[in-house]
């Protein structure tokens, strides 16, 4: 099913880079005021060029390709494309000012070209691609019954941006099942039918559904479609056979080998730079209450062994993950901590775990020991998320709820859902939109 929304990101990336060339156009024509010729625009276009693939990785930090940001438009699109596209001109002042061998010092041009990209690219995103058609939705026939797709057709139906519409929801367990859908689709002229494929009295009724195929309806499996639009797996549907077919390390050998060579070479080089913040937290720390500067944190990590992670000291002790039955810790955090904390500034020491190989830099978070034994009872296959080895930052840090220090049931089943997503397509594109996004949030402080 993600396919049917993949062609709008791709259209959107050719039409963004379009529109790089026609504002750099322009502000060549209105900085002389008169029509730039080949060579000079070719002078400019070099240089721009290396500058244009550093815009797209900012408008894709920006969130502005993703299928969340597309369909369910989670931000105002003119003060996201703003706030990118100042940032991109910034990247260029400091770019033509540190590699100065284009013969070129565009200050002004800069300048002209914000005010021209800007507009011409709100244009191409609010105005002309929305007239392509691609974003007008086609009404879609639902069945299932699960509350994920309920969830996903209420989604569908309050986001500007989806591409379908569901009109009905069909109950698989009604029959006869297939002259309601021929019904519903004539009556509403659907296009797609999104089923739950998951549910037994959809695949039983399917064989009577086969016909429409003929007809040109296209048929989406609905937790695919989940999936994509939320990034998170529907709990409901995980089982050991959705875990033998999904999770497997015997298929990422290749991957977890390249993965750890660049979590050595990473952890090294920014646990290096690091070193020049310790001094001034150790004597901030110090100052406040006199007490020990680190503190080392029990969690399971890979294969439920027990490891130790590092940071600074935020709280005014060491509870060690000793929450109490209510899930609390009886310590307070400092001063000092939470500004460790708010700037993640306490968290440096862990480059340590990860160069040792305890923890990667990309992974579900490791949790304490005691709040583990916790949701493996309450969770079902929650254990599965140790098959690989936790990570400093992860995908339900960017998009799930985290119930820091606490047992909230609820949230760490929603974080689990996205940690199962991880597990389902990690990859080394995905580990790097992950850490572009991550640091974009320490950046900004800011949701994903």
């Amino acid at each position: 099913m993600a396919t049917a929304f993949r062609p709008r990101a791709f259209i959107l990336f050719l039409g963004d880079i379009a529109f790089f060339l026609a504002a750099l156009w322009l502000a060549l024509y209105l900085r002389t005021l008169t029509i730039p010729d080949q060579a000079t625009f070719t002078q400019h276009l070099v240089p721009f060029s290396f500058l244009f693939a550093a815009w797209i990785v900012v408008f894709f930090i920006a969130g502005l390709y993703e299928t969340q940001s597309i369909i369910l438009a989670r931000r105002a699109l003119s003060a996201t494309l703003l706030v990118a596209q100042t940032f991109n001109i910034t990247l260029a002042a400091v770019f033509f000012f540190l590699i100065p061998l284009f013969g070129i010092a565009p200050k002004t041009l800069l300048f002209i070209y914000l005010c021209t990209s800007f507009p011409l690219v709100l244009l191409w995103r609010a105005g002309i691609f929305p007239w392509l058609g691609l974003q007008k939705p086609e009404q879609a026939v639902a069945i299932g019954s699960r509350a994920e797709l309920l969830s996903l057709v209420r989604a569908l139906d309050e986001a500007p941006r989806a591409p379908a519409r569901v009109t009905v929801v069909l109950d698989p367990a009604s029959p006869p099942i297939a002259q309601d859908i021929s019904r519903a689709v004539a009556e509403h002229q659907a296009r797609f039918i999104i089923a739950d494929f998951s549910d037994p009295a959809v695949l039983r009724g399917f064989p009577d559904m086969y016909n429409f195929l003929s007809s040109g309806i296209r048929f989406f499996d609905a937790m695919d479609l989940y999936e994509t639009v939320f990034g998170r797996v529907p709990l409901s549907t995980v089982s050991e056979r959705w875990l033998a077919r999904n999770v497997s390390r015997n298929n990422h050998d290749w991957y977890d080998s390249l993965k750890r060579f660049m979590d050595i070479i990473i952890s090294a080089f920014c646990g290096i730079v690091s070193l020049v913040f310790y001094p001034f937290i150790i004597l901030a720390i110090k100052l406040e209450d006199g007490g020990p500067i680190f503190v080392s944190l029990p969690r399971i990590g890979q294969d439920n062994k027990t490891i130790y992670i590092h940071k600074f000291r935020s709280m005014t002790g060491n509870d060690a993950g000793d929450y109490g039955p209510d899930g609390a810790s009886k310590l307070r955090v400092t001063r000092v901590g939470r500004v460790l904390r708010k700037t993640s500034l306490d968290e440096l020491p862990q480059f340590l775990n990860v160069l040792v190989g305890d923890i990667s830099l990309i992974g579900p978070r490791p949790e304490t020991p005691a709040l583990v034994a916790v949701y493996e009872k309450e969770i079902p296959y929650y254990s599965i998320r140790h098959v690989i080895k936790p990570g400093l930052s992860g995908w339900a840090q960017l998009y799930g709820e985290h119930a820091h220090h606490g047992m909230g049931l609820e949230e760490t089943k929603n974080k689990f859902s996205h940690d199962l997503y991880y597990l389902k397509h990690r990859s080394l594109l995905l580990d790097v939109v992950i850490a572009m996004k991550t640091i974009k949030k320490l950046l900004t402080r800011s949701g994903a």
